[in-house]
């Protein structure tokens, strides 16, 4: 990639007795608690299978793993959707279309006229019984958000696995041919975090060396590049530790910290909701098993969305991740 990190850590130079503490720097900027308004969207996470086992995956997703949403589960968050007036509806997992049922829960949404976007990793298409996919998403107009962390086959491997980028690009293609990120109603953004312990570039001047060598290279066209924070969650949050870099990531993170990106923060607006029904403020939360509000485990259906808004949320050490930099949410940067 043609950008240098940002303040990457040399290795570990804080111990965690003087780590920075999350809740004591949104005092010092006036900006605890932090609450929630009523959630418009809900963060659906179908389960951890995938058909990757990624490097960085918070989720430690992959093709043995056997967390999958019910069919009945499904039902009682389409009802509750229905019921609470939710607006948007997004869904991830692992890798979300492996996931039996995802296609009726899909249309179940777009039913209630729910806006459905789709974290897709792009080489599931590939994979059998999914064929027709990128027609089946094109049918119905699904926003599709599609991880790709480089524009170079080195880079992605490196994160991914071997044969991924060419698949990737592959798929790529095939959701141009249907009219993806060419098409105004049919809108394909793509995903990028760093290889390793340091901060995204700025989102803007990367997108635009993605857009130029993407098209020159494969003619791929997309909307928008969101630029992503690794979390020290999980299978990050392993690969720091075993390589000496936990500390001084999160020391990285903290002295990154930027008060303009607690406004927008994704939790704010957002509810996660795991494959059994359980709600997080964010699904990094989930993977920590941090409950939304840190008040005990709740199924989305035992509350109502009234009773969510001005919730305390959740909040832990990991949450500078989020907040460092030009900020990280599903959405891309925040600032």
């Amino acid at each position: 990639m043609p950008h240098s990190p940002i303040n990457q850590p040399s290795g570990s130079i804080m111990d965690a007795s003087v780590r920075h503490d999350f809740q004591e720097t949104l005092k010092r900027h006036g900006a605890f608690p932090l609450r929630r308004g009523a959630p418009d969207e809900l963060q659906v996470n179908l389960g951890y299978l995938c058909n990757q086992a990624c490097e960085h995956c918070h989720v430690e997703a992959g093709p043995k793993r056997t967390e999958i949403m019910t069919r009945a589960t499904m039902e009682k968050i389409l009802a509750w959707a229905a019921q609470n007036g939710i607006a948007r509806a997004d869904l991830t997992g692992g890798a979300p279309e492996l996931i039996p049922g995802f296609r009726g829960f899909v249309d179940g949404l777009l039913e209630l006229g729910i806006a459905v976007t789709s974290r897709c990793n792009l080489t599931v298409l590939f994979e059998s019984g999914q064929n027709d996919l990128a027609k089946w998403y094109a049918a119905r107009g699904v926003r599709l958000v599609c991880s790709l962390p480089c524009y170079t086959a080195e880079n992605v491997e490196a994160q991914r696995g071997k044969g991924v980028f060419g698949k990737s690009i592959q798929a790529l293609q095939l959701l141009n041919a249907e009219g993806y990120g060419r098409r105004e109603n049919l809108r394909l953004d793509l995903v990028y975090n760093p290889l390793g312990p340091s901060l995204p570039p700025p989102q803007a001047a990367l997108e635009s060396d993605y857009k130029t060598r993407l098209k020159a290279d494969f003619g791929v066209d997309f909307n928008n590049l969101l630029t992503l924070t690794n979390l020290p969650v999980k299978r990050f949050e392993h690969f720091l530790r075993r390589t000496g870099q936990l500390d001084g990531y999160m020391q990285l993170l903290a002295d990154n910290f930027n008060p303009d990106t607690v406004e927008p923060l994704m939790c704010r607006h957002l509810l996660s909701v795991d494959w059994r029904g359980y709600i997080y403020d964010c699904d990094f939360n989930q993977m920590l098993e941090l409950p939304a509000g840190a008040s005990g485990r709740r199924l989305l259906w035992e509350i109502s969305r009234a009773e969510l808004e001005g919730a305390p949320i959740a909040l832990g050490s990991h949450c500078f991740g989020c907040t460092a930099g030009a900020g990280s949410s599903c959405g891309g940067a925040l600032a």
